[in-house]
């Protein structure tokens, strides 16, 4: 089994770990913008995704996934993954209705 020098995970493993993290906190920033905005016209749902981008790196680092190898690609990645689900998340909390 081949693995990442260093941090014991093989590729696909950091792969789906990442994928994993990104959705997850995707869906948790499109949950807590529904919470603490009034609409969609509020800023404050993008301090929501802002945090959950911030917060990957160092949760993806305590899961074992080497982020000092991160080429911009990869950041993208977990930029737009987040981005995604955050936007998904929210606009449907907002069409039904859910938090108001």
């Amino acid at each position: 089994m081949a693995t990442d020098t260093g941090t014991g995970l093989s590729p696909h493993l950091r792969g789906v770990t990442v994928t994993t993290v990104a959705t997850i906190l995707g869906m948790v920033a499109g949950i807590v913008a529904a919470l603490i905005t009034s609409g969609p016209n509020d800023i404050f749902g993008l301090t929501a995704l802002g945090a959950a981008i911030l917060v990957q790196l160092p949760l993806l680092n305590v899961l074992g996934v080497d982020v000092a190898d991160f080429s911009k690609k990869d950041h993208l990645y977990v930029a737009f993954m987040t981005f995604v689900l955050w936007f998904i998340t929210w606009g449907i909390l907002l069409t039904v209705g859910a938090f108001q």
